[in-house]
């Protein structure tokens, strides 16, 4: 037997390589094995393996289909790149965030929820019918006071009003309220109050009107309007809107306004009564759902009926899947919204290590975001035994522990954006540390403990805490220094912080969901860097401002100022493409023949944020600039779209504009995400900034770096879910590796040796 042709498709090429900022990149990354991406942030790794060949290996499967089905698909259009061979099928596990539907769960996005309603509908005693019963997302199962919800909400009328004041004296503390205008006249000259008198004062009669009034027709003077109590009207406005949608001074509010009560019919549950009569060994389906995954484990290997064996079996999997993937603390009946990207990537995981398929491409966005030091092991683990079952593994990942597990390393840089997308290194891990490479520097490279610890100025208390698994948890935060908050994952970290600090006044959270915005939203338009750009255009050539805006007067009429030109082709997949009108340059001619120092709108709006500064050296157009490079984005372009950005640059974007704002505390939630070792020496330098200038920074985080870096830490645990929720530490890093002995103490003592 000769040779077969097809073992020689042992490595996957890539050929000429041009996407975003890719140049003419070549590589060959080995097939079986598991390949970690380096490189600094916007070197161009999301580029080569998310825009490239992950991109190419989903548009050729999509290819495989009709012409009809393909006009349901999204259309993908073919990366900039000269060849790819020897593709397989790419399962891209990224850390999107599940979606923030209420309906979703942890349950019902593993399908394990599935699973336990078919057993409950085979054996619960007594019997209440097919699986559908025990759904509280189907009218057959869901209690009907909540439609399946679990709650009901309430507002809290103290977070509307000032009591003490009256409507003159601005009593009304909802945004958009303000005295004299429209919202607050149509409250204040209905008639139904006296705008002079004190809230305090109202009659019970007036007190109700104020507040909940329904829609009511009145006459002020000449004009009829339509009056409806406050709380009545909040209603409308605020709480039926998409929280994502909302500006962020009228999230602020709508999140301490309004509060969610257990529904007092299924207390919480969802279910109908008939499907909580059900129980199998003495649980009902609601009781299982709200086990910890750990403990419902073992409840189900109790269960040995012979006709639901095979289901069990399965079931059991998945939730020892999600147990050895430390999810074991999670419940099923656990909101998908509430996990952290962390979370959400490793419940989708679990639905790949069950499967049988093998000679699978799995790409990795950071998969070890959300894991203490302690969690990372097993996460290495899990990626090694894809590998094992015959995969290629390719992760985008800085943590060095990753790192050193890889058959593989392909290093990118040297710098970011158009400093970038070059391959600095491939190669095994000896190598890269002998390479004098960024990455082969850093690897090694431990930040010291602080050799002074800042004084705190006064305490931030949090008493009795409860939110999730936290036991009674009162703890004071001090002020004026870096505190990180710490501890494996679900040990109670966000809860601790989203829960009793983010929701104060004066506290600016910085987090990585995504910021909502259109094909049209950039880094420019996104923190206000265009208003003094048109401005400076504007006075310079003696025009309007709305004439340098895309979405306005000056825009290119074909493709409507967004530079690209969609084309539906009805039965096939849609195609994008560059405007031939203005050559993606987004504005009509005569806007371009306007000019700054030299350079039009489209040509200002092409460079990086690094070049923009050099180029507007003083005014506010600097100062945000200036506020963009300090947080490490100098390499964005100002015209990129907000979509292509990761959760780490998104969180970077929101913490330059909060700067500006001023705030008095800052949290930040795993800032160090999507950070190169070299990066994050930078983000220490930029928070030790922020605190010098007499703020408060809280950081949630488990880069042992910024441990080691911080003045104050809050070690939670000791373990996760019921074995977390406490306060194991609190003290300096030096008093935690020296008096210690947490999984975090641990850990650090480790890595300051």
């Amino acid at each position: 037997m000769g040779d077969f042709i097809a073992d020689s498709h042992g490595l996957i090429q890539v050929r000429g390589a041009r996407e975003n900022n890719l140049r003419d990149v070549s590589v060959d990354i080995p097939k079986r094995r598991l390949t970690v991406f380096t490189g600094v942030s916007g070197s161009g790794k999301s580029s080569l393996v998310f825009g490239t060949i992950a991109a190419e290996s989903q548009r050729l499967i999509n290819e495989t289909y009709t012409a009809f089905i393909q006009s349901f698909m999204p259309s993908l259009g073919r990366p900039d790149v000269d060849a790819l061979r020897n593709l397989s099928a790419a399962i891209v596990v990224d850390q999107e965030r599940m979606g923030a539907n209420s309906r979703s769960t942890v349950g019902t996005a593993t399908d394990a929820y599935t699973m336990l309603r078919i057993v409950f509908s085979r054996l619960g005693d007594p019997y209440v019918g097919t699986s559908s019963a025990f759904s509280f997302n189907l009218p057959e199962g869901m209690c009907l006071e909540c439609e399946g919800m679990g709650r009901v909400s309430a507002i809290d009328v103290d977070e509307l009003v000032d009591k003490s004041l009256s409507l003159n004296e601005g009593a009304i503390t909802v945004p958009g309220f303000n005295v004299d205008g429209w919202y607050w006249q149509t409250l204040a000259l209905s008639g139904f109050v006296n705008p002079a008198v004190r809230l305090a004062d109202y009659t019970e009669q007036e007190w109700q009107d104020f507040l909940y009034k329904p829609a009511t027709k009145v006459k002020i003077g000449t004009t009829n309007i339509t009056y409806e109590g406050l709380v009545t009207k909040v209603q409308r406005l605020y709480l039926v809107k998409d929280r994502e949608s909302m500006q962020s001074n009228v999230r602020a509010f709508v999140d301490r306004a309004v509060t969610f009560d257990t529904c007092g019919l299924c207390k919480g549950t969802r279910l109908n009564q008939a499907a909580l009569e059900s129980k199998i060994d003495g649980r009902t389906i609601a009781d299982c759902s709200s086990m910890q995954i750990n403990e419902l484990a073992e409840f189900i290997r109790g269960i040995t009926d012979e006709s639901v064996a095979p289901l069990l079996s399965t079931l059991r999997e998945t939730l020892d899947s999600l147990v050895e993937i430390g999810l074991g603390y999670l419940s099923l009946d656990r909101e998908s919204g509430t996990l952290s990207g962390g979370e959400a990537q490793r419940v989708k995981m679990v639905r790949h290590l069950g499967s049988s398929l093998t000679d699978v491409t799995y790409v990795f966005d950071e998969p070890t975001i959300g894991l203490h030091p302690h969690d990372i092991q097993r996460m290495n683990d899990l990626l090694l035994r894809l590998r094992d079952k015959g995969n290629t593994v390719l992760v985008v990942e800085h943590k060095p522990e990753v790192i050193a597990v890889a058959d593989h390393v392909v290093d990118l840089g040297p710098g970011a954006g158009s400093n970038g997308g070059q391959i600095c290194y491939a190669g095994d891990l000896a190598g890269l540390r002998d390479s004098g490479t960024l990455t082969g520097r850093y690897l090694d490279h431990k930040v010291k403990l602080r050799a002074n610890i800042r004084q705190a100025t006064g305490q931030l208390s949090i008493t009795g805490a409860k939110l999730h698994n936290l036991k009674d948890v009162s703890v004071d935060i001090p002020l004026g220094v870096l505190t990180v908050v710490t501890g494996v994952a679900g040990s109670g970290k966000s809860s601790l912080i989203h829960g009793s600090v983010s929701t104060r006044k004066d506290v600016s959270v910085a987090d990585q969901s995504p910021i909502r915005g259109s094909r049209r939203s950039n880094p420019a338009t996104y923190t206000g860097l265009l208003d003094p750009i048109r401005t400076a255009f504007a006075k310079a050539n003696g025009v309007k401002p709305a004439l340098f805006s895309a979405n306005s007067e000056g825009a290119c009429p074909k493709c409507k100022g967004i530079g690209l030109v969609y084309t539906d082709l009805a039965m096939m997949a849609g195609v994008a493409s560059v405007c031939e009108e203005c050559d993606g340059k987004r504005f009509t001619p005569k806007v371009l023949e306007y000019k700054l120092n030299g350079k039009d709108i489209s040509e200002v709006l092409a460079m990086s944020v690094t070049e923009a500064r050099e180029f507007f050296t003083t005014g506010p157009a600097s100062s945000i600039l200036t506020r963009l490079v300090d947080v490490g984005l100098g390499y964005l372009g100002l015209g990129q779209p907000l979509t292509t950005l990761s959760g780490g640059e998104r969180q970077r974007l929101k913490l330059a504009i909060y700067m500006g704002e001023k705030a008095s505390t800052y949290v930040l939630d795993e800032p160090t995400t999507g950070l190169h070792l070299a990066d994050v020496d930078q983000l220490l330098g930029l928070l030790d900034r922020l605190v010098d200038d007499g703020n408060t920074v809280i950081v949630i985080e488990h880069h042992q770096a910024v441990m080691a870096h911080a003045d104050w830490i809050i070690d939670l645990g000791p373990g996760a879910g019921h074995d977390g929720g406490r306060i194991v530490f609190t003290g300096t890093p030096e008093q935690l590796i020296t008096t210690s002995d947490s999984l975090t103490a641990r850990h650090l003592r480790e890595y300051v040796s």
